[in-house]
C-alpha cells in the first residue's frame, strides 16, 4: 500500500481547465448532453394549474466560453442539477438557466429539456378514453440573450387528395409527424395541451391510442372526407398560429411517412411575427 504525505495531500490539485489558451477560438456552447432527470410539469387539470404530471427528461447543458479560457468545469452542470435533487419543475427551469450561468461565471447558458409527455383522448365515437404519448422540448437561453422556445412533435393522419381524385375507390393515406415550434409573448401562459389540440385539427385526421370499431369507422371516413397534401397540413399550421396572438414566432413542418413511396414528404413554414 502506498501512503502519500500529509504535506503532498495538502496541495491543491491544478486546474488545467482554468488555464488560458492562445487560440482565440471562442466556442459557442460547451456543456453535458443525455442527462436523464425526473421532471415535473404543471398541466390544467381542472383549471386550477395546480396538477403535475410527472416524466423523466433527457438534459443538455451548456455555456458559452470565450477564446481566452481553455475549458469550462463539466461537474458543476451537474451540481446544479443535483441541488434540485427532488426533481425539476417546469416553474424551475429559467431560474435553473440562470444558476448555471451565475456558477459556472458565463457570459451565457443554455438548457434543452426533451422530456414525453402524455396526453389524455377519448375516442371519436366510444368516448373511450387512452394516453396518447408526444415529443416535447423545451430549449432556454440566459444571459446576452433571454429566448424560450416549446417543441411538440405530433402524430397525425394524412390522406393524400391526388389518390383519392383519381382512384375509382379508395384513396391511400399514411401517418405523418407534425412539428411545431413556438416562442410565447413575455408574461403569457400557454400550456401544452392547448398548443397540441390546436396544431392535431391540421391533419386529415386525428390518431387515437384506443379505438374500438365505431371508432376505427369514424377515424377512416373522416380522414376520406378532409384529403390533405403535406404542403396543406403546414398551411393550415401557419394560419392556425398566425392568428394566435400569444404566439410571437413560429416554425412549423410536417413529414409524411409514404405508404405507396419509399421516401416521405416534407413541407415547412417559419415566421416571426415580431417583424410585421
Amino acid at each position: 500500500m502506498i501512503h502519500l504525505s500529509a504535506e503532498k495531500n495538502r496541495q491543491p490539485l491544478p486546474d488545467i481547465q482554468a488555464s488560458g489558451d492562445t487560440r482565440r477560438v471562442a466556442i459557442n456552447r460547451v456543456g453535458v448532453t443525455n442527462v436523464r432527470y425526473p421532471i415535473s410539469l404543471r398541466t390544467p387539470g381542472d383549471g386550477s394549474g395546480n396538477t403535475f404530471q410527472h416524466t423523466v427528461a433527457n438534459i443538455n447543458m451548456f455555456v458559452a466560453l470565450p477564446h481566452t479560457e481553455k475549458g469550462t468545469h463539466m461537474s458543476r452542470f451537474l451540481e446544479v442539477l443535483s441541488d434540485r435533487h427532488e426533481g425539476l419543475c417546469s416553474d424551475s427551469l429559467t431560474e435553473l438557466t440562470v444558476a448555471m450561468r451565475e456558477k459556472l461565471n458565463a457570459e451565457s447558458a443554455f438548457l434543452e429539456v426533451n422530456f414525453p409527455y402524455f396526453i389524455t383522448k377519448a375516442a371519436p365515437v366510444t368516448r373511450q378514453a387512452g394516453k396518447l404519448d408526444i415529443d416535447v422540448t423545451f430549449e432556454l437561453a440566459s444571459g446576452t440573450e433571454e429566448d424560450f422556445v416549446m417543441t411538440l412533435k405530433i402524430p397525425a393522419t394524412s390522406l393524400c387528395p391526388c389518390s383519392k381524385e383519381i382512384s375509382d375507390y379508395g384513396a391511400h393515406n399514411q401517418r405523418c409527424e407534425m412539428t411545431v415550434k413556438v416562442r410565447i409573448a413575455e408574461g403569457v401562459n400557454f400550456w401544452i395541451e392547448e398548443l397540441f389540440s390546436m396544431i392535431e385539427q391540421c391533419a386529415s385526421t386525428q390518431v387515437y391510442s384506443v379505438l374500438k370499431r365505431p371508432d376505427e369507422k369514424w377515424v377512416t371516413e373522416k380522414a376520406y372526407e378532409n384529403p390533405k397534401f403535406v404542403e396543406d397540413i403546414v398551411r393550415d399550421m401557419a394560419v392556425t398560429l398566425r392568428d394566435d396572438d400569444r404566439i410571437v414566432w413560429f416554425q412549423c413542418f410536417s413529414e409524411n411517412f409514404e405508404s405507396i413511396h419509399s421516401h416521405n414528404a416534407y413541407a415547412m413554414v417559419e415566421q416571426d411575427k415580431r417583424e410585421n
